[in-house]
């Protein structure tokens, strides 16, 4: 019988590495069946564990935990996985399109495609601090060379820059982990969580705190969002798309994985001063957007303030309302970012400006793209019937049942900004071109790709019921 918790990992490793034999700019079709498959078996493992209610448990090879591995998926996980094929799939169909044959940028994309679902595939079902790391790694070097592989100037900077706050995120992040084994001997999440309690000693308290900061520098919550602009506003749109959508949101699973499991005790200390950063994103975010001059660089510091909004429920966890939320705002961003960007690198190819300015006309010849975008927004934005209107009348409703208005404020606050800066790329695609620039067309997979995935963030609003039960299964 086919397991799924298994083969989400080893097929994409084995089509990474199929598709880098055959060698480079090669192995698109085979990637599209890989991710077709992965989204089957992703499916599959969602009813499994919605059907039965708890966690599907597999031992590696036979051996268990302390000896062995063992990879557990529950909703949290099951969800991610969901999350990680729904976006990938449309985006190579994108990516196949976009790069073109010799293009530096897309000569290694497939394999290291590969390596990164695998990575974020495996990092969604380790059930230990220490495997978490490895895959941690897999992903943030996968994500690092994608970023390089155009080979400019300003890509290579970018990834540098990249390389240097991944290394560091991770390095704090193991460094907990070996004080935490340090303290208890153990790196299973499960054995881990009756023994952290909340007369732990410092050093643990020291861990918990080297490990989230760590995570918190990956995720790019303000201020350690230094690396992200650059990172995703200078990479090839289904690069961008990619980062955006899943690889930050990998870390953000980790933090709230240990906040739900073995650090319960210890870290809602630092819920409002999570919160209190998550607010200064929306706002520093939303602004830099607001100003910013380029288009991937002001949807680039977008992902900026949307990532605010997941750390504002952190105070409210008392209450099974804002995990919900924040799974919701996980899903909606994702699905409507990776549209946005790839919306953004169709309008770029098409008007070969890469300017907010340089879209004057774009409507005429691109209105499906510019749907996707206005769709896009309209999920950032938390407009009805879209689930980024769920998830923040989610994040509201926890916050005034608890008293904390100030959340519900700021929610609503960066809706409002989300709406300067997605209808100032609106109002410049509908005003006249200027004389004697032309709009190119461009394939149609392109533009029909990005519409799907905006679509869905949209969709998504009106089944969210069926995401809010798979929640309930749970280790």
């Amino acid at each position: 019988m086919v397991d799924p918790l298994v083969w989400l990992i080893l097929l994409p490793l084995a089509w990474a590495m199929l598709v880098f034999v055959l060698g480079p700019g090669r192995g698109a079709w085979t990637a599209i069946a890989g991710l077709a498959t992965q989204l089957w078996l992703a499916f599959m493992l969602a009813i499994k564990v919605g059907a039965g209610g708890t966690a599907v448990m597999h031992q590696v090879g036979g051996w268990g935990a302390p000896l062995g591995i063992d990879l557990a998926v529950d909703g949290l996980s099951a969800a991610m996985l969901l999350l990680t094929q729904c976006v990938a799939l449309p985006l190579a169909i994108y990516a196949r399109s976009y790069f073109k044959t010799g293009d530096p940028a897309g000569v290694w994309f497939w394999p290291l495609m590969g390596f990164l679902v695998a990575g974020l595939n495996a990092l969604f079902v380790s059930a230990d601090l220490f495997n978490i790391y490895v895959t941690l790694e897999l992903v943030g070097l996968a994500a690092v060379a994608l970023v390089a592989a155009g080979g400019g100037a300003q890509q290579v900077a970018a990834a540098l820059r990249y390389l240097f706050a991944t290394l560091v995120g991770s390095g704090a992040y193991l460094l907990g982990v070996a004080l935490l084994y340090g303290a208890y001997g153990t790196v299973s999440i499960a054995t881990l969580m009756p023994l952290v309690t909340a007369d732990a000693p410092r050093l643990v308290w020291i861990a918990s705190g080297l490990m989230v900061a760590g995570l918190m520098l990956k995720t790019a919550l303000f201020p350690f969002h230094f690396w992200l602009p650059p990172a995703h506003g200078g990479a090839p749109a289904p690069v961008s798309a990619l980062l955006s959508a899943l690889v930050v949101k990998a870390s953000f699973y980790l933090i709230l994985r240990l906040w739900l499991g073995p650090l319960q005790a210890l870290l809602p200390a630092f819920a409002w001063g999570m919160a209190l950063l998550g607010a200064a994103a929306i706002f520093w975010g939303s602004w830099q957007a607001i100003r910013a001059v380029r288009l991937k660089h002001l949807i680039a510091y977008s992902t900026v303030a949307q990532l605010g909004y997941l750390f504002l429920i952190f105070p409210l966890l008392t209450n099974p309302t804002a995990l919900k939320a924040g799974v919701m705002q996980i899903f909606a961003h994702g699905l409507a970012k990776a549209g946005m960007f790839a919306a953004a690198g169709v309008m770029i190819k098409a008007t070969g400006q890469d300017t907010v300015a340089g879209l004057a006309g774009a409507v005429e010849r691109l209105p499906v793209t510019l749907f996707a975008f206005g769709l896009a927004g309209m999920t950032l934005m938390g407009l009805p019937p879209s689930s980024g209107f769920l998830a923040k009348w989610q994040i509201i409703e926890a916050a005034l049942a608890q008293g904390y208005w100030i959340i519900a404020v700021v929610a609503l606050a960066g809706g409002l900004l989300a709406a300067v800066y997605v209808f100032r790329v609106l109002r410049q695609a509908f005003m006249l071109a200027p004389e004697g620039r032309a709009v190119a067309a461009v394939p149609r997979a392109l533009e029909w790709s990005a519409f799907a995935l905006a679509a869905a963030s949209v969709l998504l609003g009106l089944r969210g019921v069926e995401l809010m039960r798979l929640l309930g299964a749970s280790t």
